[in-house]
């Protein structure tokens, strides 16, 4: 294993020391505990809160979405560990400038069950939560079983669009509305060419061969739905676009939003490789793309590969997409 640490102990709460002087004017913490990752300036009186919370080793995701038009806290575990449900609860006292709270995660029993037991907390101090859960990967289980599906990229999406519309003083109501909106409306899927290492590990989390790539795999090296010998970008492109248009069922004329989502080791200019013929095939089948986003977005440590997303759009849809949000990793104007 080399990696630039110290203690792996410590790895997480360096990392949280490091974000929190680097970006002092956007964040700060809650109950003298840096997991406890909160906007700068909450709460924000009168406005819903949006919360979310998971494992490190997935930056951006889940707290550098926190900041001005998307996330007002963060609750952040050990590497791919949830985090507590007092941490949460931390988070969520935090937070709330009495509109009530919206939870926005991904589908993980530990964050299930730990956010789960952080809303009663806050409905015992009378803070009103609402659960949104994120359910994007369709590589995790067919359409007839999508209640088991896992979150990963396309929970950004869901912070984007419900981060602006509480932005704009929408209600709980609307706020958890359009989260659940956007989230029906996006699909994503993924596929992996290494494996990464947990530091406190310190071995990889699978192995795979040189010449081998994994589709559909998850972000903490959950397996995919096969594994086959490593094919060109073009055609790892039209196998993940041909499974998640055959599962969202866009019709023609339809306007998505796109993101090509890099997994923590894949190059830039690989990604940019994979949106040539995304755009290329996406644009043939007559649909239209408002916006798209190519970068890291959702990582997993040090693996290399990429995973699409896809979101269809609407009147409402696009106008929140639009709107200005400001955080530590996303800024849109």
């Amino acid at each position: 294993m080399k990696k630039i640490l110290n203690n792996p102990n410590d790895f997480v709460v360096e990392m949280l020391e490091g974000l929190l002087k680097a970006h002092p004017t956007q964040l700060s913490y809650a109950g003298d505990d840096v997991h406890c990752i909160v906007r700068a300036d909450a709460p924000v009186v009168g406005k819903v809160a949006l919360a979310t919370g998971g494992g490190s080793g997935h930056l951006p995701v889940f707290l550098g979405y926190v900041g001005q038009g998307m996330l007002d806290g963060c609750a952040v575990g050990d590497v791919f560990a949830s985090p507590s449900a007092d941490q949460m609860f931390e988070v969520t006292k935090r937070i709330h400038g009495g509109a009530g709270v919206v939870y926005i995660y991904g589908n993980y029993s530990g964050d299930v069950m730990n956010f789960d037991m952080a809303a009663e907390l806050a409905e015992l101090e009378g803070i009103t939560v609402r659960t949104v859960l994120v359910r994007d990967d369709i590589a995790s289980a067919p359409p007839e079983r999508a209640e088991r599906r896992r979150g990963v990229a396309g929970m950004v999406f869901a912070f984007k669009t419900a981060g602006a519309k509480a932005a704009q003083g929408g209600s709980l109501d609307e706020v958890v509305a359009v989260a659940e909106k956007a989230l029906a409306n996006t699909r994503s899927m993924g596929v992996a060419l290494s494996p990464c290492t947990v530091p406190m590990a310190g071995r990889p989390t699978f192995t795979i061969g040189e010449d081998e790539m994994e589709i559909g795999m998850g972000i903490h090296g959950e397996p995919g739905m096969k594994r086959e010998k490593l094919q060109t970008a073009d055609q790892i492109a039209t196998r993940m676009i041909e499974a998640i248009l055959a599962d969202l069922k866009p019709a023609t004329g339809d306007t998505l939003a796109v993101m090509v989502n890099g997994l923590g080791a894949t190059p830039p200019e690989e990604l940019y490789i994979l949106y040539r013929k995304v755009h290329e095939l996406l644009t043939g089948r007559g649909l239209k793309i408002h916006r798209a986003y190519v970068g890291e977005f959702a990582t997993s440590m040090e693996m290399a590969g990429a995973s699409l997303t896809f979101m269809r759009l609407d009147d409402e849809l696009t106008a929140l997409l639009d709107y200005p949000a400001n955080t530590p990793f996303f800024k849109q104007i």
